[in-house]
C-alpha cells in the first residue's frame, strides 16, 4: 500500500483508509461484532493503516469493536474519531462545550483501549460555543498527551481559520467525491494555504458510485439513505450516466467504476486520503487496489469532461439536517 502524509504536520497513513461507520451505524443494522472486527483487520492485513470511527456511530459501539480491533496492532495504526454530539447522538444535536469534548475523549480512550487519540475531530460545527474554544480545549488535550491531532469535519474556511489560530489544524474531513464537489470551492484552497490533510468521507457516494446501484435499488430498515434526496428512486435515475461514465473508463483499465472513482480523489491533491467503508471483504480489496489505480492526463479530462455536462440530483442530506448544519 502507497502511503501518503495527512498535510504539512500529519502523519503518514495508508493512500485508502478505511472508515467504520457502516459496521455498526448509519446503512441498517450493521454486522456482528466478530465480523466487525475480522474485517478492520483484514484491512490492516492489506495494508490499511488509517482507521475512522466516532462515539456517534452506535454510538459507541463502533468504537469499542475498533478499539478491540486494533489492540494487537496499535503502534502501526492512526486512529481517528470524533466529538460533537449531545450524548454521541446526532438527532439530538450538536454539543462543543469543552467540559463535553474531555468528557468524550477520556471515555473514547477507554473504548479504542489506547492512551491517545491520533486524530481527534469536531464531528460538526457547533454554531453556540466559539471556535476558539473548541480549539482551546483540545489543545489541552494534546498538551496533555490525549490526543495528537486536532481535525474538524465538515467546517467552512472561516471555522478552520479560527480554530488553527488556536491550535493547527491537521486533518479536515468532509464529503467530497465524483458527485460532490462543492469542498473544491473555498475548502480545499484553504487546506493548501493552511498545509491541512484532506480526508474525504462517502467517497463512493454512499455506495452509488460503485455501479451496484440503480433506481431499483431497495434500502434495508434503519439505512439512511431512504430519507436522503439523493437517493429518492428519481434521482438515482437521473443521475445513473455518471456510473455509466465511470464504468466505461473502468473497462478501459479492466478495473471497476469504484476503483476509478477513488483513484480521482488520490489524483486531485497528494494530500488526500479518502476513507471509503464496506462490510464485504471482497468490496474492501476492491477499494484498497485503488491505490495501485493511475489515471492518465487523458483519463482525468474525460472525467472531468463527462461532469460538466451531468447535473447531479438530489440533496446530500434531508431539509431538516441541511438546516442545522453550521460551517
Amino acid at each position: 500500500m502507497k502511503k501518503r502524509k495527512l498535510g504539512t504536520r500529519g502523519p503518514e497513513v495508508s493512500a485508502i483508509g478505511y472508515g467504520c461507520m457502516g459496521l455498526s451505524f448509519a446503512y441498517g443494522p450493521g454486522v456482528e461484532r466478530a465480523s466487525a472486527i475480522s474485517i478492520i483487520r483484514t484491512a490492516f492485513d492489506l495494508g490499511v493503516t488509517f482507521f475512522d470511527t466516532a462515539e456517534a456511530y452506535g454510538p459507541f459501539a463502533n468504537e469499542e469493536i475498533v478499539g478491540e480491533a486494533l489492540a494487537p496492532m496499535r503502534d502501526d495504526v492512526v486512529i481517528a474519531t470524533k466529538f460533537g454530539f449531545r450524548n454521541g447522538v446526532p438527532s439530538t444535536g450538536v454539543d462543543s462545550r469543552p467540559e463535553r469534548i474531555r468528557e468524550v475523549a477520556d471515555a473514547a480512550l477507554q473504548r479504542l483501549r489506547t492512551d491517545r487519540i491520533d486524530i481527534f475531530y469536531q464531528h460538526r460545527v457547533d454554531p453556540d460555543v466559539p471556535m476558539e474554544d473548541v480549539a482551546g480545549a483540545v489543545k489541552a488535550l494534546i498538551d496533555e498527551g490525549k490526543v495528537s491531532h486536532f481535525g474538524l469535519s465538515e467546517a467552512g474556511p472561516q471555522s478552520i481559520r479560527r480554530a488553527h489560530a488556536v491550535q493547527p489544524v491537521t486533518v479536515l474531513q468532509s464529503e467530497y467525491s465524483l458527485w460532490w464537489r462543492e469542498p473544491e470551492i473555498d475548502v480545499l484552497p484553504t487546506c493548501q494555504e493552511l498545509g491541512i490533510g484532506f480526508v474525504p468521507f462517502s467517497p463512493l457516494g454512499r455506495g452509488f458510485l460503485t455501479g451496484k446501484m440503480d433506481d431499483t435499488t431497495a434500502f434495508a430498515d434503519g439505512d439512511l439513505r431512504k430519507n436522503f434526496p439523493r437517493f429518492s428512486t428519481d434521482a438515482r435515475k437521473a443521475n445513473q450516466p455518471l456510473v455509466e461514465q465511470l464504468a466505461s473508463i473502468a473497462a478501459a483499465q479492466n478495473v471497476s467504476p469504484a476503483q476509478i472513482a477513488l483513484a480521482w480523489l488520490l489524483a486531485q491533491k497528494p494530500w488526500i486520503v479518502p476513507i471509503p467503508g464496506t462490510t464485504k471483504v471482497e468490496r474492501l480489496t476492491e477499494n484498497v487496489g485503488a491505490a495501485g489505480v493511475a489515471l492518465s492526463a487523458e483519463e482525468l479530462r474525460r472525467i472531468g469532461e463527462a461532469l460538466s455536462h451531468i447535473d447531479i440530483q438530489g440533496e446530500r442530506y434531508p431539509p431538516e439536517v441541511l438546516a442545522r448544519m453550521a460551517r
